[in-house]
């Protein structure tokens, strides 16, 4: 479905509204015809939205209770498994983010005291960006830039970063007056927010100085239908341009819905399902997730477009009720116990962590240099990259000490490289060292001889001497 066009500046072609943006795993836009070969999207710069009101496009109304994910079990502890996997203690001797702000376009952000916090706006309601109905945009700002506590070892990859909320999207929000059928194409589980008002959002972010954007949302399309995300592709683009660092989840492959085909390996001719704004590489850092072992996580969404990996299991974060000040670690479900915390929106949530930690350490990189140097830290199982994780695993540490040969131009490649074997040492020829070693022992064979044949002789020169009647004494 077109949405109106809405009367602000654009340049160029009409904004259509897309598939709605996911939260929590990810909102799905129903089933789609079947699929064709795709290839890498283009962006058409004629596309891009300017000026756009952070106000909601069309007016919304809440239709679900508030939720907000708990904590279960005993209190922690210890540092989080997760912390020590990605070595963050060791990380933060070299960045802790200071200086960076690192905008969360999602579901908004709770006023939550161990984070510092800058309001953003609203696309779905009235709000500051600061209200998080959902509780899904408090869970991945608090990975990116918690602040540690005395009373836990919690902490978010970049504690020193300071947070842009900006409310894109929500389950709790449907567009006012619009029944289910008016919303194919556009609208899905009940839930406001489109590929659009994400376009929208992405310029504001950039607008009021973010230098690394979060994005943990996909709208997902089947291959060959068109995804309606021309304005979206071109603000990516502008982010890239303006030099701002933009890191989005892979997907979570879901059970029914538009995310339900896994893409294969193989590249562009095994893909499935379109998940976007995932798919626009180079201008975003596309996430999938991993579990602690290595292991692709079985819920992320493969494709070419993967760039790297980070774990996105069994995660801790921020508490997003009004008032709250602690930890949770479930999402309560309707129909089932509370489930843990999963999800490659989490996984994204770490890499825009090292994003900002990169960028406070080497403020004179620009977004794709520091794009490419979280790739080529990365670790993977193989020699290459992979359509389940990209380059693999990230490492903070290494994208904070690494001493990487210069890349070359970046910005046409659109991909990161592989970090060299170092050069080999100079040859030497072994000849003269081999005669040497050579003549040493033929001398000291010699000397050997020399000292047996003059045995006999040194004893006869020890006899003594006997005199004439000497046998008489």
């Amino acid at each position: 479905m077109r949405s109106r066009a809405p009367r602000f500046q654009r340049a160029g072609a009409a904004v259509r509204g897309g598939c709605a943006l996911g939260v929590v795993a990810l909102l799905i836009c129903g089933p789609m015809p079947g699929a064709q070969a795709v290839g890498p999207p283009g962006v058409d710069p004629n596309a891009l939205v300017l000026g756009a009101p952070v106000r909601p496009p069309e007016p919304s109304q809440q239709h679900l209770v508030c939720s907000h994910p708990v904590w279960t079990g005993n209190a922690p502890v210890t540092e989080p498994p997760v912390q020590k996997a990605l070595g963050l203690q060791q990380a933060w001797q070299f960045s802790r983010g200071a200086g960076q702000l690192v905008a969360v376009i999602d579901t908004g952000v709770n006023n939550h005291p161990r984070l510092s916090l800058v309001p953003g706006g609203d696309y779905v309601s009235d709000s500051d960006g600061t209200t998080d109905c959902d509780g899904h945009g408090t869970l991945v700002a608090g990975l990116i830039a918690g602040h540690p506590a005395p009373e836990d070892r919690f902490s978010g990859v970049a504690p020193d970063a300071a947070v842009l909320s900006i409310r894109q999207t929500s389950l709790a929000y449907e567009v006012k007056g619009t029944s289910s059928a008016d919303k194919q194409g556009r609208m899905s589980a009940g839930g406001y927010g489109t590929v659009t008002t994400l376009a929208f959002a992405i310029v504001h972010a950039v607008d009021m100085r973010a230098t690394v954007i979060n994005i943990s949302e996909v709208s997902c399309t089947s291959a060959g239908d068109n995804p309606a995300d021309g304005a979206l592709g071109a603000a990516l683009k502008y982010a890239y341009d303006h030099d701002v660092v933009v890191v989005a989840a892979a997907g979570n492959l879901e059970s029914q819905g538009a995310c339900k085909a896994q893409n294969g390996t193989a590249g562009w001719d095994t893909v499935k399902t379109i998940a976007t704004p995932a798919w626009f590489a180079p201008y975003v850092l596309s996430v999938g997730s991993v579990e602690l072992d290595g292991a692709p996580s079985p819920y992320t969404l493969y494709g070419p477009w993967v760039s790297v990996a980070a774990p996105g299991s069994n995660l801790m974060s921020l508490d997003s009720s009004p008032g709250g000040t602690g930890l949770v670690n479930g999402t309560p479900q309707t129909d089932g116990p509370v489930a843990p915390v999963d999800g490659t929106s989490f996984s994204s949530a770490f890499v825009a962590g090292v994003a900002a930690l990169v960028r406070s350490r080497f403020p004179a990189l620009t977004a794709p240099q520091v794009m490419d140097r979280i790739v080529r830290t990365a670790h993977g199982p193989g020699p290459g990259r992979d359509d389940r994780i990209g380059a693999g695993l990230i490492d903070p540490v290494a994208a904070l000490s690494a001493v990487l040969p210069a890349p070359g131009d970046v910005r046409a490649a659109g991909a990161g490289r592989a970090i060299p074997a170092p050069l080999p040492p100079p040859r030497v020829d072994p000849w003269p060292l081999r005669i040497g070693v050579g003549g040493a022992l033929i001398c000291l064979a010699l000397l050997a001889v020399v000292m047996a044949v003059s045995i006999p002789f040194r004893r006869e020169h020890r006899r003594p001497l006997v005199l004439p009647g000497d046998d008489d004494l």
